[in-house]
């Protein structure tokens, strides 16, 4: 059996040094059955192009994503590139190959590592955006591209090159502890934030149950009065009133529960 390992580096016959000449082996899994020996082939050609694959994912560094798992999702394209190539279609694996792997790293960066969930197309019109700020920044003393200018350079129009620009900020999430920039006393991003006014809930309750504290008999509003407002106790609002304390307790009870129950009511 001819191995992958076995074949020189075809510097004159490939585009790059990383592609093996792997025809015959392809041709060999071809006619091999399913089973040990056809996938022991495959595994060789699949080491003999791993070079290809981690030149591809280098390309891809600096974008968020570690290089060892940017290599392994490389590496899953090859496999998939090597198990599914047809050698009898005429076209070289390398053409075939190099697609295949670069569809599949720049899948996992579309699936895995927006920290927010973006639409298809916008994350297509971010990558647009991005590559054509490249095209137009030929050197760090050029000044950025404007928005007008990527627009004529894409052939977008300008809306929609303000809606990539604003996507190439939505890639990783900013933490809410990260201290503000040129913040020297530790003020982060969280303590910007609004809090929600404790007040307002109590706002509303009470202009809620405003009137059905007008339509109570007014020796229950003097009673409530009393003891809310005033903070009397009960025994003193029975003396004043001329009845027990007894009374006055469920006096209290059922007229706080019958509003309870008239302003959820009118909630509902």
């Amino acid at each position: 059996m001819t191995s992958a390992r076995a074949h020189p580096r075809a510097h004159s016959k490939h585009a790059h040094d990383d592609a093996p000449d792997t025809s015959a082996d392809f041709r060999r899994i071809a006619d091999l059955p399913d089973g040990q020996e056809k996938e022991t082939l495959r595994q060789d050609v699949v080491r003999a192009w791993m070079p290809m694959a981690e030149r591809i994912a280098s390309q891809f560094r600096n974008r968020g994503e570690s290089s060892e798992d940017l290599r392994q999702v490389a590496m899953v394209g090859l496999v998939k590139a090597v198990k599914r190539y047809e050698p009898d279609r005429g076209s070289a694996f390398e053409s075939y190959a190099v697609p295949t792997v670069v569809g599949e790293v720049k899948r996992h960066f579309r699936d895995h590592m927006w920290g927010l969930h973006v639409p298809r197309r916008v994350q297509e019109l971010r990558n647009r955006v991005r590559t054509a700020i490249q095209e137009l920044t030929r050197s760090p003393d050029d000044r950025s591209p404007s928005v007008k200018d990527i627009a004529r350079h894409t052939g977008m129009t300008e809306e929609d090159v303000l809606v990539g620009m604003e996507a190439l900020d939505s890639f990783r999430t900013l933490s809410l502890d990260a201290a503000l920039r040129g913040a020297d006393d530790g003020y982060a991003l969280v303590d910007t934030l609004g809090a929600t006014e404790s007040s307002y809930e109590r706002v509303v309750q009470r202009e809620s149950l405003k009137p059905c504290l007008r339509r109570l008999p007014e020796r229950e509003r003097e009673i409530l009065y009393l003891r809310f407002f005033c903070d009397e106790t009960q025994s003193r609002i029975a003396d004043r009133l001329g009845i027990s304390q007894m009374h006055v307790s469920r006096l209290i009870n059922r007229t706080c529960a019958r509003l309870g129950q008239e302003v959820g009511a009118r909630a509902a």
